[in-house]
């Protein structure tokens, strides 16, 4: 029996793509392709590390074969029902399991355990039912009733080979981690190469159950994206069976995320950090498309480092590309390389991107300021100010995150100066939060190599009309992570004039923090190689016109000293850094 669908194992992912009803019985669910497969890779598993789990075989492990499973089979689904003493009276082979209770209940809770190991994705397929049109029904058809479905089997079980009653129940996410519903849907493409993704389907509704714990093969990311000469889309067919496209709105922009099975955990984490785009939002054309997870070696020929991207400049749309191997399995290489395409567009439009976090403070006399502290990964940007949030609870009214970590300047037609971040969400450093803080958020986070060098939670911060309305800005710092404090060197420095601020920009100098396969002190063109390096020319035209109105203007500009690349001071230099930037406003 089917499980009403279609189940695929791709590493630790289990992908269950369904188009109508769920298993809705424990004998429908044991009888299913996707328990058999799972049971199957249990024993496989088992018989590899040759544990003595599998006495309940009674037979040595070499000979335990597909005849010894099936038999296994019935077993449980026998148990789902009825006590252990009636299986001999019911399968003629079945004396030797219930000889065994121990062994076997033994047995049950690590099938159970191996199951939950993997990550697991419900794929509502609408290309036959209109499921978008009807969430609520679809969700909980799926979702809920999978996850109570898989805990009660498995209780009912447990019950009777012991023929007690648990006195804890811990009611674990045991059936789906996150479901999305995803359905064709003729999008505002380019003609001609591009019509080849048409065809794949668009995720409209996403659902999960965080914290979600994460742990993809790498944790840092390498490298800039390089830009090329031929469009990757060219080189790419995409089967509509394994990709899938999230449409992302990156501040003011519409970019078509196309995603590949092997890398579906870090795409579906987007929900987190870029609302996907409603309907109204996908009549526009596409910004920029980027095919994340490509198979085989069709990238390798266009760049020394396969993470590419091309700039169609006669359909006016930028389309970005990463291979599917192990070394780019990190969010890092997913949201960077959005946000390049992202801040090349800002730049063709006159704008300045910056790579920084923004923040609107109000505090209880009524004064706002809006703040942005521009500077790289690691540097302790929103560090800084989820510290300056914890102190300054009783002197702040109210903190509004305008941009977590990128975003844009534009100068309107009024010459306003005005920012706009680009996400909803934050990627963050773990160990770099405050341990309240990051504890407090994990009813909505997702985490991401978690007991590893550079573990990340990524979780929403603000909403989308925040950071797209347009705010002005009062001051520009730059996160200084690696110079002491003294009396020539302050908490924060005032720069005297444009040069002298666009020089301390133009370096980029930070400490590395383990987010790069970088070490040590390092320097990166305006602390931003996601699009300003690649279009060097234009954005030191655009940058010189921001800095000059920035002093015009009177918006102080300056240095901010985290201290947070210097060992000790993890914690306690944002903090220190929080309480001079408090007084100061």
């Amino acid at each position: 029996m089917k499980l009403y669908g279609t189940c695929k194992f791709v590493n630790k992912k289990v992908i269950l793509r369904i188009r109508d009803r769920i298993c809705e019985t424990s004998e429908e669910l044991l009888e299913s392709d996707l328990f058999v497969a799972v049971l199957s890779r249990y024993v496989g598993e088992l018989k590899r590390r040759q544990s003595t789990l599998l006495g309940i075989f009674g037979k040595p492990v070499s000979q335990i074969g597909d005849k010894d499973i099936n038999t296994l089979v019935k077993i449980l689904q026998i148990l789902g029902k009825m006590p252990l003493d009636t299986v001999p009276k019911l399968l003629e082979n079945g004396k030797q399991f219930a000889d065994k209770p121990e062994l076997l209940l033994s047995f049950v809770e690590g099938l159970y355990n191996y199951w939950r190991t993997f990550e697991r994705f419900i794929i509502c397929d609408s290309t036959l039912e209109d499921f978008d049109k009807r969430p609520y029904r679809t969700f909980d058809a799926t979702i809920e009733a999978l996850m109570h479905l898989v805990r009660q089997t498995y209780r009912e079980i447990e019950e009777h080979i012991t023929g007690l009653h648990p006195h804890i129940y811990r009611q674990v996410h045991a059936g789906a981690e996150l479901a999305v519903i995803a359905l064709p849907k003729d999008l505002h493409l380019p003609p001609g190469t591009y019509s080849k993704l048409q065809r794949i389907p668009l995720i409209r509704q996403l659902l999960l159950y965080p914290p979600l714990l994460l742990d993809p093969p790498m944790n840092k990311r390498s490298g800039r994206f390089e830009r090329v000469e031929r469009n990757p889309l060219d080189l790419v067919n995409p089967d509509n069976g394994e990709w899938l496209c999230y449409p992302a709105k990156v501040g003011s922009l519409l970019i078509l995320v196309y995603i590949h099975e092997k890398f579906y955990e870090l795409g579906f984490s987007l929900c987190n950090l870029f609302e996907p785009a409603e309907d109204a939002f996908l009549e526009r054309p596409a910004d920029a498309v980027y095919l994340f997870g490509v198979p085989g070696n069709a990238l390798d020929d266009l760049a020394a480092l396969p993470t590419v991207f091309y700039d169609d400049e006669e359909n006016n749309i930028l389309v970005g590309a990463c291979p599917n191997e192990d070394r780019f399995a990190y969010f890092g290489y997913l949201k960077k390389m959005i946000l390049t395409l992202h801040n090349i567009v800002m730049m063709k439009r006159g704008n300045l991107p910056f790579h920084g976090a923004m923040v609107r403070i109000l505090s209880n006399g009524g004064e706002e300021k809006n703040i942005l502290i521009i500077g790289e990964s690691g540097t302790g940007k929103s560090e800084t100010l989820e510290a300056l949030r914890i102190i300054g609870e009783n002197r702040i009214r109210e903190m509004l995150i305008i941009a977590d970590d990128m975003g844009s300047l534009e100068l309107g037609a009024d010459d306003r100066l005005l920012a706009r971040g680009t996400e909803v969400g934050a990627f963050v450093r773990l160990d770099d939060l405050q341990p309240g803080y990051a504890f407090g958020q994990l009813d909505r986070s997702i985490i991401m190599n978690p007991g590893r060098v550079n573990s990340r939670i990524l979780l929403p911060v603000t909403t989308y009309e925040d950071l797209i309305k347009g705010s002005p800005v009062d001051m520009v710092l730059y996160a200084n992570n690696y110079e002491e404090v003294d009396e020539e060197h302050p908490l924060i420095d005032m720069l005297e004039n444009p040069e002298s601020a666009l020089h301390i920009f133009r370096e980029g100098t930070a400490m590395s923090k383990g987010t790069t396969t970088a070490t040590g002190l390092v320097h990166s063109y305006f602390a931003n190689i996601f699009g300003p390096v690649q279009y060097k020319a234009l954005h030191e035209t655009i940058a010189k016109k921001f800095f000059d109105a920035f002093y015009t203007k009177g918006i102080f500009v300056g240095q901010l000293r985290t201290r947070l690349g210097i060992p000790g001071y993890e914690q306690k230099g944002p903090e220190e850094a929080a309480k001079a930037l408090l007084e100061r406003i």
